[in-house]
């Protein structure tokens, strides 16, 4: 009977350990999800397909074009290994606005996209989960085209 209650007070010190491990502040996550999107555009200009297709989750959804959709990890990956054949990148994005939701489990990316002159030509919005500690990987991703659009009014 010792032994039991003994065992019982082991696993209850290491569930409350674990219990009590500080989150990430949502500054801090933020700050995480920026990063891993800068890994994720480093794999274009390192030509780095294999390092993309890492950052994509199996339940991927990538928008491509008025119609066109691309579901799961692999059809992805399939159609994005034409941007990474030839030496030089085609485009290049960076992030610009990072939020992630209250659990820390989703966040959204968005940024401006640049051809390979470095010339602005879209924007495109990411929203990426957390599917393991400390790994972000994509699950929806769509590009836009620039906008010459006048300034939203503000309304009541």
């Amino acid at each position: 009977m010792r032994l039991l209650s003994m065992g019982v007070l082991c696993i209850s010190v290491v569930l409350l350990a674990f219990g009590s491990a500080a989150r990430p502040s949502n500054a801090e996550l933020k700050k995480q999800v920026a990063a891993v999107e800068r890994a994720f555009a480093a794999t274009m200009k390192a030509r780095d397909h294999a390092a993309f297709t890492g950052f994509l989750s199996d339940e991927a959804v990538f928008f491509s074009g008025p119609n066109g959709v691309l579901r799961g990890r692999e059809a992805v990956a399939g159609a994005w290994r034409k941007y990474y054949d030839g030496a030089q990148a085609p485009f290049s994005w960076e992030p610009e606005e990072v939020e992630v939701v209250d659990s820390g489990t989703l966040a959204y990316s968005g940024g401006p996209v640049y051809d390979a002159s470095g010339k602005r030509i879209g924007r495109f919005n990411s929203i990426w989960r957390l599917e393991a500690p400390g790994r972000w990987r994509v699950v929806f991703d769509r590009g836009e085209q620039p906008c010459n659009c006048k300034p939203k009014v503000n309304t009541p």
